[in-house]
């Protein structure tokens, strides 16, 4: 599992690969008991992220269509 800080903020592309990563590690059973919390865990930081980082995006494109909109009227 790829250490990460708090303060170090992932892409979505590279947040989207670790979740990827633990997956494969699960499905594979390369997991142990010992980890497989920790896995999960970070498997759902890395998921609310993503989430969060989406709602964003299409609030921002919404915005953009938006005012572009207003713009040809």
């Amino acid at each position: 599992m790829a250490k990460t800080t708090k303060k170090q903020e992932l892409t979505y592309a590279e947040a989207m690969s670790e979740v990827e990563q633990i997956l494969a590690r699960f499905n594979n059973r390369q997991m142990d008991v010992d980890t497989l919390s920790a896995e999960v865990k970070r498997a759902t930081e890395l998921i609310a992220q993503c989430k969060q980082r989406l709602a964003r995006a299409e609030k921002e494109v919404a915005e953009v269509l938006g005012s572009n909109e207003e713009g040809t009227r």
